[in-house]
């Protein structure tokens, strides 16, 4: 049988993997929603710039294009642009919490195709088969789409792909088949400068992403780094300096609100002896497990943390002084129900302290209810004190 300190490091082990894989699903899951937040926020203008250039395209060529077929494709076009409009409407009136790729994603591209599809098949409609000055104008505003379609979908590079090959190829394909080599020239060229367009989009693509994933990352570490700085790293709770810098905000808060703050310092019993008698490292569980009653014990809003040694801190806002003392009591009973082999018989002393004046301080409260611990360990430990 594996040695029980190997086991635990292979746990260990295997829980920081574990972590890891978590972090980087989370930070995929945020490059994915980057990626969405950016293409809403950089393509709105490209709705209300397609159906200006369809309308420019038919103005220019006004006497040269079958007057029915214009019409019938600037009415299709602004009703595939009033679905992306009210996509857009939804997109912005829904909370941050809802604008989710999975819920988007979908539904963003289909309003896309059916604008890109739109303004491809109305440009191949009004495609004369003898006007080459209209063939021309009609390709260059194509290629033109296809450039806007670079900068404002570049998020998402299939999105970008698919839409620039709903716009271009259809005309692009007619003129490559056609019997006339500056036709077919023209043809090539934009065939040639779509291969430049791919790439382009390939690489803008892949630039955002890793961006997107850079930030992220650095967030991510400074998250980490924080709580660190303020994480007792052998409890998991706050450290002495984190304690107090939020302990201030917190008394802070409750005198502005006229609520009552309780403090509880506790202290465990002969822990000394602990150490000296079963070694560094059972105190050590020992400490482990008191931050993990700790933990379990209070609420959201409190603040508690390891000051150092064996000594902890609890505040309590929004709480009486009879209440604190049950708290502390039922605390006491928690601890006395551990067991950490081979150390028996673990106990703690409890000092409970509120603000009673408005002159007096957090320091000052925890100096009371630090009082309070002394007395109770004079009284015998294993109880709880009431300050005076």
């Amino acid at each position: 049988m594996a040695p029980l300190s190997w086991q635990l490091n292979q746990a260990d082990f295997m829980n920081g993997l574990g972590r890891g894989q978590d972090q980087d699903c989370l930070i995929e899951e945020q490059v994915r929603t980057d990626r969405l937040h950016q293409l809403f926020r950089q393509s709105f203008a490209a709705i209300f710039g397609s159906y200006m250039a369809a309308a420019m395209l038919c103005w220019l060529c006004w006497e040269r294009f079958d007057h029915r077929v214009m019409l019938v494709w600037l009415v299709v076009l602004a009703v595939t642009s009033l679905l992306r409009v009210k996509l857009f409407m939804d997109w912005f009136r829904c909370p941050n919490s809802e604008r989710t790729p999975d819920r988007w994603e979908l539904r963003y591209f289909i309003t896309l195709m059916l604008s890109a599809g739109t303004w491809g098949a109305g440009a191949f409609a009004l495609m004369p088969t003898d006007d080459r000055l209209s063939q021309a104008l009609i390709m260059l505003f194509a290629v033109g789409m296809s450039v806007s379609a670079v900068s404002c979908y570049s998020a998402y590079r299939y999105m970008t792909l698919v839409s620039i090959g709903l716009v271009l190829m259809p005309c692009t394909f007619w003129l490559l088949f056609q019997p006339s080599s500056m036709q077919v020239g023209v043809a090539l060229a934009v065939l040639v400068f779509s291969s430049f367009v791919v790439s382009a989009t390939r690489k803008f693509s892949d630039a955002l992403e890793k961006a997107f994933r850079l930030t992220r990352q650095m967030e991510q570490a400074h998250t980490i780094s924080t709580r660190a700085a303020q994480t007792d790293e052998l409890t998991g709770l706050m450290n002495r300096r984190a304690f107090f810098e939020h302990g201030h905000l917190l008394y802070a808060q409750c005198r502005h609100n006229q609520q009552p703050l309780c403090a509880l310092m506790m202290d465990m019993d002969h822990f000394k002896n602990i150490n000296d008698t079963y070694g560094h490292q059972a105190g050590d569980q020992v400490l482990r497990q008191i931050g993990g009653v700790i933990s379990a014990s209070f609420r959201q809003a409190d603040v508690y943390g390891r000051l150092g040694g064996e000594e902890f801190a609890v505040l309590l806002p929004n709480t009486s002084l009879e209440t604190a003392r049950d708290i502390a009591e039922q605390l006491i009973k928690a601890i006395s129900g551990l067991v950490s082999e081979p150390v028996q018989g673990l106990s703690a002393s409890l000092g409970v302290a509120s603000t009673h004046t408005q002159d007096q301080d957090l320091h000052g409260l925890m100096n009371t209810a630090d009082k309070a611990l002394y007395r109770a360990k004079a009284l015998g430990r294993n109880q709880v004190a009431v300050a005076e």
